[in-house]
């Protein structure tokens, strides 16, 4: 049987994060045939196979079930569980008597705040099973459309996943050199815990807007100066790194706005990232805002080349593309999405010789009574 820290997963982690894996890993041993977990049970944790080998199969329609995969020694699987406590998608079978590593989300969680080599190393994991996924539905675009739609999901979530994931691997390479001083450190692992949490938001956003069903926004009342300011400091930095400037031209209005926090920070996340794509070479992202008829109105106008013709009348589509190599046009939609849960709008206005405009208006809150 495979020992634990020869899996490339934690080969390259130092003893004492290997040693804390190892404490919270707990074997498991199912009989062939006998169902690991199933679609639907809740997402507890994480497996690994140490022997044997695992089918993972979905139902796709009643009395329809496709098999996804076969794993054998040293495969992950149920990894989705680490980053989202939602039931799941897909059922895991033993093909012959097996053994597995079953690793507790609490317990994992826990372990990848406090080490930034772990984080990265599940993240990269997680990253090239999505990868795969997309070349397997590839591969049978010509034989059904619906698989040619989850193959372009599976593209967008990886291209989401890209920069948070380039965060982690340059904190983890900071965090991991021999003189870095316990500041840095600490420093590193709430940044690493942000970025896990910015992916969490991403693929739940994602499964909301497959899924359908409405979800309840949790409202709250802020002063929309304080909440943007906060917001456009923690995103900063990271557009800095791809030589994006941000500038106010004029002053947001310190008005109360009913808000869902987390959400309508994917808004401005997806827009400001849209925009260092359509600039590869560096620019502007220029703020401006104005109080209208109960309305808090938002434009967020880049220096890039602008939205083709073409394109710009169904923008915010499902799978429309703009300035993006492996793209989409999901997180547009997405933007819309969340906007009209806030009783605003959102649309594109474009001018000759200017970058793409993204404006949106929010409602202002109604004055508290008595």
């Amino acid at each position: 049987m495979l020992a634990l820290d020869s899996l490339p997963l934690f080969r390259d982690l130092r003893p004492e994060e290997r040693a804390a894996v190892r404490a919270v890993a707990r074997e498991r041993q199912f009989e062939a045939g006998q169902d690991i977990f199933r679609e639907g049970d809740p997402g507890d944790g994480v497996y690994i196979v140490q022997a044997g080998q695992v089918e993972i199969s979905g139902q796709l329609a009643p009395g329809q079930r496709r098999v996804f995969s076969r794993l054998g020694p040293g495969e992950i699987f149920g990894e989705m569980a680490i980053l989202e406590h939602r039931p799941r998608s897909a059922t895991a079978t033993a093909l012959v008597a097996t053994t597995t590593w079953y690793l507790p989300r609490g317990e994992l969680l826990t372990l990848v705040e406090r080490s930034p080599g772990l984080a990265l190393s599940l993240l990269q994991e997680m990253s090239r099973r999505l990868r795969d996924f997309n070349r397997q539905y590839l591969k049978e675009v010509l034989q059904a459309e619906r698989l040619a739609v989850v193959g372009r999901f599976a593209r967008s979530i990886v291209h989401d996943l890209k920069n948070p994931l380039n965060v982690i691997g340059l904190t983890a390479d900071l965090a991991g050199m021999p003189d870095a001083p316990p500041a840095l450190r600490s420093q590193a692992r709430e940044r690493i815990r942000k970025q896990v949490e910015r992916i969490t938001e991403m693929l739940n956003e994602i499964l909301e807007f497959t899924q359908g069903p409405e979800v309840g926004m949790n409202l709250e009342t802020r002063d929309y100066a304080a909440y943007l300011r906060a917001l456009l400091e923690e995103l900063r930095p990271e557009l800095e790194l791809k030589s994006v400037r941000l500038e106010l031209a004029s002053e947001p209005p310190a008005v109360a706005v009913r808000v869902d926090p987390r959400r309508l920070r994917r808004v401005f996340a997806n827009l400001l990232h849209n925009a260092a794509d359509a600039m590869p070479e560096g620019g502007r992202v220029t703020f401006r805002f104005r109080r209208q008829s109960g309305q808090v109105v938002t434009e967020l106008e880049d220096t890039g080349p602008g939205v083709a013709p073409e394109i710009a009348e169904r923008l915010f589509e499902p799978f429309a593309t703009h300035g993006k190599a492996h793209g989409t046009g999901l997180g547009l939609s997405i933007c819309r999405k969340i906007i009209e849960d806030h009783g605003g709008r959102i649309w594109l206005r474009q001018s000759p010789g200017r970058g793409a405009a993204f404006i949106f208006t929010l409602p202002e809150a109604p004055p508290a009574s008595g």
